[in-house]
């Protein structure tokens, strides 16, 4: 089966990514012409972080020359979980950059932190908690913005009925949640593996925007991403969120980073509608949505919450902004939802993004991350770009 990178609604946008060139190998920072990898790595932009840092960055990679690496064509045939060190294929579209990661920005999907959190991790405890809370919110969290008066009447009526959660202050409260998804360089790009803790037994795929934000904090771009999420871990204490949320291979970010302009900016991020179609190799079918319109903090919040006085990145930062998706669907027994099984394919898609394809495996089986910061440098040092 074939997969794509780009859809219609992408023509005329400025894409921009990092691809593997075996060439030297080390990573490339490229741009999208007329279906091309074109590679613009220099000097100047020895890193997409570098990149985001221009004071112009969709004038300079409009100018910026640089040999043709490969078609998107070629890349799509490779196909998913193939990718080899001689061959040139796509990389996370993110480098130097923080991984960041908003959660329960949505209030409807707080509802299933809730859920998680009062069922300690076991699925058969959540279908009857789910039809109780459902029951009192009732249509209560449409539009629901987080802060607001309306907000903590609805946080006080599930205290009142025994509910009480930290999801409750995070999702409809004053201050999100922020937290660190996975360490620089460790994220996975179109194509790639994508790895479960192999002590999970109930989890999912988070599809979500993820913003390209410099070190003053401005949005220079969107991308796709997978916050891989262990409902189970997370379900058990909100203190495990780190092993929950940050295993090998368990970042997903790509295909590539479209560049903010008057094509597409801000509201289309806010309108973007996410589309997750998830194919197991037992036949099993999920099709799931994500509604960017139904936040509960708009994303420039988001990225205040996240950095200004209060805390910095010299280097900037790629930030999740959350996802409405949270399954139920049962995959195996009634009552038991959606949790992932080895061999899955994820599809995240939005339209004018493109798509972001990986395969899931457990994490003690994908692909070691052995590439970091140190190897980094050394590559972009023999290649005199530092």
């Amino acid at each position: 089966m074939s997969y794509t990178l780009l859809d219609s609604a992408a023509a005329g946008g400025l894409f921009v990514g990092r691809a593997w060139n075996p060439a030297v190998q080390g990573p490339s920072v490229v741009v999208v012409r007329d279906d091309q990898l074109v590679d613009i790595t220099s000097k100047a932009v020895p890193t997409l972080s570098a990149l985001l840092e221009q004071a112009d960055p969709a004038g300079f990679v409009r100018a910026a020359p640089g040999p043709v690496l490969g078609t998107l064509e070629e890349v799509e045939a490779i196909g998913i979980g193939k990718a080899d060190l001689s061959r040139v294929h796509l990389l996370a579209s993110a480098d130097l950059q923080a991984i960041k990661a908003c959660g329960v920005t949505f209030a409807q999907s707080m509802i299933e932190r809730v859920i998680e959190e009062k069922a300690a991790g076991n699925p058969d405890r959540a279908a009857e908690i789910r039809e109780r809370v459902s029951t009192l919110i009732g249509g209560s969290l449409n539009n629901l913005k987080a802060g607001s008066p309306e907000a903590a009447k609805v946080k006080q009526a599930l205290i009142e009925e025994g509910m009480w959660s930290q999801y409750l202050e995070v999702g409809i409260g004053p201050d999100a949640e922020v937290f660190t998804k996975s360490p620089v360089l460790s994220a996975v790009g179109w194509g790639a593996d994508v790895g479960l803790h192999p002590i999970s037994t109930w989890n999912n795929p988070e599809p979500e925007i993820v913003l390209a934000v410099n070190s003053r904090g401005e949005i220079k771009g969107a991308t796709l991403g997978n916050d891989v999420n262990l409902r189970d871990v997370e379900g058990r204490s909100a203190l495990l969120l780190g092993k929950a949320k940050d295993n090998n291979a368990s970042c997903s970010i790509g295909p590539f980073i479209r560049l903010l302009d008057e094509r597409y900016g801000l509201d289309q991020v806010r309108t973007a509608e996410l589309d997750l179609k998830v194919t197991g190799t037992d036949g099993f079918v999920l099709h799931g949505k994500s509604s960017m319109s139904k936040i509960s903090r708009d994303p420039t919040d988001l990225v205040k919450q996240t950095c200004g006085p209060h805390h910095q990145y010299p280097d900037g930062f790629m930030l999740f902004l959350g996802t409405l998706f949270a399954p139920t669907q049962d995959r195996d027994a009634p009552n038991q939802g959606f949790t992932h099984k080895v061999g899955d394919v994820v599809e995240i898609s939005s339209a004018g993004l493109g798509f972001l394809v990986n395969t899931v495996r457990l994490s003690t089986e994908c692909p070691a991350w052995t590439f970091g910061i140190t190897s980094l440098m050394a590559n972009l040092a023999r290649r005199a770009l530092l």
